[in-house]
């Protein structure tokens, strides 16, 4: 297995075990509008686009006023209502820190707000492992590889010493976009079958398998 110089990790499903709370809350917000409360499912499915375009897809409507309320609501009840911790996976913080020792760059793309990322940043205690990231409101919306591009293009890395590791399909299609390898992950939102349609590296089941992965084991 090819050594990487810098891997590139989603946030929520692949280090952080929020799909849960996102569900909640989008259908808090659903509830909060007065609109039809979509499955846990279909919330499951939009997990990793930009909150407005993911919400004006869940919902199929070009609505730009309603989006914008149900924007608002999500983020209220993310905020203020639903005030349970959303815990870091399993060997996350083990593994992001033995990457560190190994000499690997980090960072993060993700369908998060800058604001979101660096909160999560400070609950967990992990903002000090990546050198940078880039969030929905600094890019194109996944699968856009415009995250990755302006990542790669920062740390002057080509795409061919690069990894993004993710659990959506949005995650292996921004990188197969530009030709970076990838590898999904079975843990978070998205099924393992569609994730291999997008041809990844390997999908690992769990974060010490992944490790276990990079090191060649």
């Amino acid at each position: 297995m090819k050594a990487y110089e810098l891997v590139i990790f989603d946030w929520d499903g692949t280090l952080m075990d929020s799909a849960a709370k996102i569900i909640r809350c989008m259908q808090t917000a659903a509830r909060h509008c007065d609109v039809n409360v979509p499955s846990a499912d279909a919330v499951a499915h939009i997990i990793g686009i930009s909150l407005k375009p993911a919400i004006m897809q869940l919902f199929a409507t070009e609505d730009e006023q309603l989006a914008d309320r149900l924007v608002q609501a999500y983020k209220e009840a993310y905020l203020h209502e639903d005030t349970i911790p959303c815990p870091l996976f399993e060997g996350a913080e083990d593994l992001l820190s033995a990457l560190k020792a190994e000499g690997k760059t980090l960072a993060v793309a993700t369908g998060k707000a800058r604001r979101g990322l660096d909160r999560a940043w400070s609950n967990t205690g992990t903002g000090h492992f990546f050198t940078t990231s880039r969030c929905a409101d600094e890019a194109h919306s996944k699968p856009s590889p415009d995250m990755l591009l302006q990542i790669l293009d920062e740390l002057k890395v080509s795409a061919g010493d690069a990894l993004m590791v993710g659990d959506t399909t949005y995650d292996m299609q921004m990188a197969q976009a530009i030709g970076m390898d990838r590898v999904g992950v079975s843990y978070g939102v998205h099924a393992q079958v569609n994730l291999e349609k997008h041809h990844p590296e390997t999908i690992v089941h769990s974060i010490p398998q992944l490790h276990s992965w990079l090191k060649g084991n």
